[in-house]
């Protein structure tokens, strides 16, 4: 589904070039559950800002379902981001005037398709992650693990190829944070690819694959053993 061939990422100042990702080689096979790892500053969440197209790399490929798309015209990439790529992030990005259910239904904003269909798609999501019975409310009236459960609805209503998780268990307390591995965990058994940045090993360890980073590089790649 995904592989990046010596991908870097640069950022320069007026005074400095700062490399964020040097020489990154990856491939993430379809249905597979990537967790990635490294300390504080290593590149981690710049290479899913790339893997999500919100980020250009400086140079290599990227190539998506065997297209390139690093150097892809916005509104091409903006269709990706909408038929093909969900996100979930640490600070759950709900809009407090919204109810829950007009915010995982913004996940299918730009979406053409009958008012009913989605509808009917933002009652299955939130069904699916166990929120259906706060539809009505507002995220402020919801927990932290509820917030999470309707961001990672959000990200599933368009049914994306591909989950992309910012450290989803970051602002969550233990039992939360089981909660939505548990949730992620299932959605990958029931067929999604995910890549997830995080610094818990104990959620790596339910990922199938886990990608240690450092210094803008990765030093290792290792499956869990079967």
């Amino acid at each position: 589904m995904i592989q990046l061939q010596d991908v870097s990422r640069t950022y320069a100042s007026d005074e400095v070039e700062t490399t964020a990702l040097g020489g990154i080689d990856l491939h993430v096979e379809r249905a597979e559950f990537v967790a990635i790892m490294g300390p504080s500053g290593c590149g981690k969440s710049t290479l899913l800002n790339i893997l999500g197209t919100i980020d250009r790399p400086s140079g290599g490929k990227y190539l998506f379902e065997g297209d390139d798309v690093a150097h892809a015209p916005e509104a091409e990439l903006a269709r990706l981001r909408r038929d093909r790529l969900g996100f979930v992030f640490q600070s759950f990005n709900l809009i407090d005037e919204l109810t829950i259910a007009e915010n995982v239904a913004l996940g299918l904003a730009y979406r053409s398709m009958p008012a009913r269909e989605k509808k009917e798609r933002v009652a299955a999501a939130m069904d699916r992650v166990g929120i259906a019975h706060r539809q009505r409310h507002h995220p402020h009236q919801l927990s932290g693990g509820q917030q999470q459960r309707a961001a990672i609805a959000r990200a599933i209503v368009g049914a994306p190829r591909l989950i992309l998780a910012d450290e989803p268990t970051g602002n969550l307390d233990t039992a939360n944070g089981a909660q939505v591995m548990e949730i992620l965990r299932q959605l990958n058994a029931e067929g999604a690819t995910i890549v997830m940045v995080t610094h818990s090993p104990a959620h790596a360890d339910i990922a199938k694959r886990t990608v240690h980073m450092l210094d803008g590089r990765i030093l290792a790649s290792a499956r869990l053993a079967a």
